[in-house]
């Protein structure tokens, strides 16, 4: 089995983490206060600042007239209006809120653009083992569970297009069997749910369901993730079935926005 995606660092820098969970949250939710990042963090208001201050130092970041803090140049994305996606993890905030209480454990919503897929909402469980915030991060689909319920809603055609060698040269050593992925696609699209077990993260399982739009189509993938050691397969038909119910919800708000 090739390397997973994904390993945290063995001597993982605090500071980096949270200067570019900053730099994410700035960019998927809008302008932000100190006393803001610092409760999204849980450090210090004098922490945030000097976090706040070098990411406007390097142009990542900018402060406004009303001291709250907005992207800067180098990750201006919609600055002054909100993006599709903000919009949708706005409205999912709530659902994966609910989540975490009901099932303990970490909740996500991914997006995909091309052979990637990016976090663009996440909210950690309290348990002491648990997996952290994914927000703002990127993925290769085929590593996990939002991935591959979005591939498997692409035409055939669309599929293949996606993962021809010639546009994957970058990332060769990642390339799934395209056989393989074919086959667990289909899987999913039985299923209607997906499991990743390892596949971004040793120790990790996540069981997903999609969002979809009012037109029917997924926009989203929604997931729950933990410690592979806190999973059971016979939890999986309540997990799947909590999914869906918040799935279900979102969706709702989802037509009325």
């Amino acid at each position: 089995m090739d390397k997973p995606l994904k390993t945290p660092p063995p001597y993982a820098v605090a500071s980096v983490d949270n200067a570019l969970r900053i730099a994410a949250m700035l960019q998927l939710e809008g302008p932000m206060t100190v006393t803001e990042v610092a409760g999204r963090l849980g450090v210090a208001g004098s922490t945030a600042h000097r976090l706040l201050a070098m990411l406007v130092y390097r142009d990542f970041a900018v402060q406004q007239q009303d001291r709250s803090y907005r992207v800067g140049p180098v990750l201006e994305l919609a600055a002054h209006s909100q993006s599709a996606a903000s919009r949708l993890r706005a409205a999912a905030l709530p659902h994966l809120r609910r989540l975490v209480d009901l099932l303990d454990e970490s909740a996500n919503l991914a997006v995909r653009t091309g052979d990637t897929v990016r976090f663009i909402a996440s909210v950690e469980s309290s348990q002491a083992v648990r997996v952290g915030s994914r927000e703002g991060m990127v993925f290769h689909a085929h590593r996990t569970t939002g991935g591959l319920l979005l591939l498997a809603e692409l035409p055939p055609d669309e599929l293949d297009d996606l993962y021809r060698d010639t546009r994957r040269d970058a990332a060769a050593g990642d390339r799934p069997v395209l056989a393989d992925l074919k086959a667990e696609l289909a899987r999913v699209r039985r299923n209607g749910f997906a499991v990743n077990d390892g596949r971004s993260e040793r120790g990790l399982v996540a069981v997903g369901v999609p969002v979809r739009d009012p037109d029917g189509t997924a926009v989203a993938g929604l997931s729950v993730s933990m410690p592979s050691i806190r999973y059971e397969k016979e939890r999986l038909p309540r997990l799947v079935a909590t999914l869906r119910t918040a799935a279900s919800a979102l969706e709702r708000n989802l037509q009325t926005t």
